[in-house]
């Protein structure tokens, strides 16, 4: 499995919240309504990264894999 170097949520995203449901870790809501990507060592938590990103409804999840 790769590993995830980066993450980002872009304007697509509509606070659905699926993704901190999936990987609390990383993804939070912030104070706009929308999902945003915590600082923290993405690798580690590759696999659940990617499981949001494939479960996010509008595709906001952008992934950088090794």
């Amino acid at each position: 499995m790769a590993k995830v170097k980066k993450v980002n949520v872009n304007d697509k995203c509509i606070g659905c919240g699926l993704c901190t449901s999936i990987c609390p870790e990383v993804f939070k809501i912030g104070e706009d309504g929308k999902s945003h990507a915590k600082n923290v060592n993405f690798e580690e938590f590759s696999e659940k990264i990617i499981e949001a990103k494939d479960s996010c409804p509008v595709s906001a999840i952008e992934v950088e894999e090794e």
